[in-house]
């Protein structure tokens, strides 16, 4: 367990804007920074930041929580990992209390696979630079590639000894179970023994975008017919490949920072454009572009760049994966390389500043790029001509038409000119495209649907009463304004916590996390002599709790058309207004408070039949009803109680 020191130190430290900006790329609006969520598809931010509460929200797909649920959420991992990462980020050292066996069966069953990753890592990395043969062999392999040691450092690159058991025995002897090696690629079995399956291969680990190593990619050294020239890690429960990206955690910065993305093919292809001075690049590994990665890519950057070495094959793959970074609204361009050369030799042989010249000059925009490659192919042929209009037209209709339509209109244009067909039937053609993948939309969201639980039966309202919301939002609210007001002035209190605490009976707070976040505010005052912040709210580690905290905390300041119509009211946030909350929020529990007593009174009005008691009891009842109706009349609103029936 980490101690809770450790842990404090850690949220104090942990700059959430800075923690998030290193996957996402922030736009500063207001008091808060925005972007495109990184946990779900969307053209239009919806994802805020508040660098002031140390949360963040998405209105979108509604995740939320602090920076360590932020670092648990994008990287898979468990809260102590999280804590980790972040004191790992920060050099700070992370105290940890004695665990219990069954506390350390628990975590080594949840980090298995990615603490195999680390120490095969570690392995293929040391053996490489320690053990003769991997200097002989794998050393001399990366020697002739032009590696220095500080790129085989940076990538961590590997040698895995050609023995058929080498590295297979010094794991089983570390303690690492056969079963566990098996699952994570490492080792299989044969004949009742177990061996290497990357032996005599170099190694090159595939990192997540904080490092984590997720699998590996090896290469063969020695010639042979029968073997495969590269493989990798079979998909399991850390390796996915269509959501990872070589080379990814080395350029994230610099991806961010020059605001482009140059995508590759291969491992070597990457590590010879970092050795040459050019880091914003990540490689897909041989794969077309799936959605996983661009969302990878497009939390920094929607400016993508792609290089071709002018294999036909190659290119004609990785184009199929561009009408999704279309549909996301990625501007993206095409290079293609001089023939013969690819992203390693040319930037071996030519240096930076001649790669960036050629990439300038000879960039070609994704449809363009398209048509000039799409109509070599063709030549005359009417039948390959009538196919590449139709793939065109239906790559253009992938264009979002609401947000880039003067850049759809241009396609079209440049497309009728260049295919010789007339104008309006290409606009025809790329909407007819467009319907169906629409009305394709339609369809999956009608099955998705079905599969949904089925809605609750409407039960119509009185018309002339107004429901409040639910309970449980009402007692979020009070918890809400206790953590950020509690500490201002109340006329008559010390603050607006003394007054909340006197006026407020918690036995009344029935949703269990808002009795514990209420509960846990007067306890520190009474431990600390003093009020908690926000902060301290974001060391709880339940990922519910944050994200529900976050939801909370994390307002936005535009308001309904209906309340500015109606009240006349322009803004319900702000310093001025916070009374008006604290009075409302304690509105709701004075309201719930007096119905509990009346319905109580009801319930024994029902069966008293001494005629004083039964008196004093309809005076106090009547009393009660016209203290109901005069909060009610003072606060403009009307409610109706829970399972009442008619007479």
């Amino acid at each position: 367990m980490i101690a809770q020191q450790s842990i404090q130190e850690v949220m104090d430290r942990a700059d959430i804007i800075d923690v998030v900006g290193q996957f996402v790329r922030l736009k500063k609006r207001g008091a808060n920074h925005i972007a495109n969520c990184p946990f779900h598809n969307e053209k239009t931010p919806s994802f805020y930041v508040s660098g002031a509460k140390g949360i963040y929200k998405c209105f979108g797909c509604g995740k939320g929580g602090n920076v360590v649920t932020f670092i648990q959420e994008h990287e898979k991992l468990t809260y102590p990992e999280a804590i980790k990462w972040l004191a790992s980020y920060y050099n700070i050292e992370v105290e940890e209390t004695e665990k219990t066996p069954e506390q350390k069966e628990k975590q080594l069953a949840e980090e298995s696979l990615r603490i195999v990753n680390e120490f095969a890592s570690e392995y293929f990395y040391d053996y490489l630079l320690n053990e003769e043969e991997g200097q002989t062999i794998g050393g001399s392999y990366f020697k002739q590639r032009g590696y220095t040691k500080e790129t085989i450092d940076k990538f961590k690159l590997g040698y895995c000894p050609d023995g058929y058991d080498v590295f297979a025995k010094a794991a089983i002897e570390k303690g690492y179970s056969a079963e566990l090696l098996e699952k994570a690629g490492l080792i299989k079995q044969r004949n009742a023994k177990h061996y290497d399956v990357y032996h005599g291969r170099v190694i090159f680990p595939i990192q997540s975008m904080t490092g984590r190593v997720l699998g590996f990619g090896a290469r063969i050294l020695k010639k042979t017919d029968k073997a495969p020239k590269y493989i990798n890690t079979p998909e399991n429960e850390l390796y996915v490949k269509s959501r990872v990206l070589y080379g990814m955690h080395q350029s994230r910065q610099t991806i961010s920072r020059n605001d482009e993305c140059f995508l590759v093919e291969g491992y070597t292809d990457v590590i010879s454009l970092h050795q040459g001075g050019v880091e914003n690049v990540v490689a897909s590994s041989g794969t077309s572009l799936t959605e996983g990665q661009l969302r990878l890519i497009g939390q920094l950057t929607k400016n993508l760049t792609i290089l071709y070495d002018g294999d036909a094959a190659g290119v004609k793959a990785a184009l199929r994966g561009l009408d999704l970074a279309l549909e996301q609204s990625f501007n993206v361009k095409l290079v293609l390389l001089p023939d013969g050369e690819d992203p390693d030799s040319f930037i071996q042989k030519s240096g930076a500043s001649r790669f960036h010249e050629f990439v300038k000059e000879n960039k070609k925009d994704v449809i363009g790029f398209r048509l000039d490659v799409g109509l070599k192919e063709v030549g005359d042929d009417p039948v390959q001509k009538s196919k590449l209009v139709n793939e065109i037209a239906e790559s253009i209709g992938r264009i979002n038409k609401t947000e880039d339509f003067a850049l759809q209109d241009h396609y079209i244009k440049l497309a009728s000119e260049k295919l010789e067909v007339d104008p309006s039937g290409m606009v025809n053609l790329v909407n007819k495209y467009i319907r169906e993948r629409l009305e394709q939309e339609r369809r999956q969201k009608n099955r998705d649907a079905e599969k949904a639980p089925a809605p609750q039966e409407y039960v119509e309202q009185p018309q002339d009463v107004l429901a409040p919301p639910e309970e449980e939002e009402q007692e979020w609210e009070l918890v809400r304004v206790l953590i950020e007001h509690g500490e201002k002035e109340y006329e008559g209190y010390d603050n607006v916590a003394a007054l909340i605490e006197e006026r407020i009976d918690p036995d009344l707070i029935e949703q269990e996390m808002a009795r514990v976040v209420f509960d846990s505010y007067y306890a520190y005052e009474i431990e600390n002599g003093k009020l908690p912040t926000v902060n301290f709210f974001n060391t709880f580690p339940e990922p519910a709790m944050q994200t529900k905290l976050a939801t909370l905390l994390q307002t936005r300041s535009d308001i309904s058309h209906n309340w500015k119509d109606i009240y006349g009211i322009e803004t319900l946030n702000g310093e001025q207004n916070y009374i008006n909350e604290v009075d409302s929020a304690l509105t709701y529990f004075e309201l719930k408070k007096l119905i509990l007593v009346i319905d109580e009174i009801s319930k024994r009005l029902k069966t008293e039949k001494e005629e004083t008691r039964y008196i004093a009891l309809m005076t106090k009842y009547l009393q009660l009803k016209d203290a109901e109706k005069e909060i009610l009349k003072k606060t403009g609103t009307m409610i109706f109680k829970k399972n009442t029936k008619k007479a």
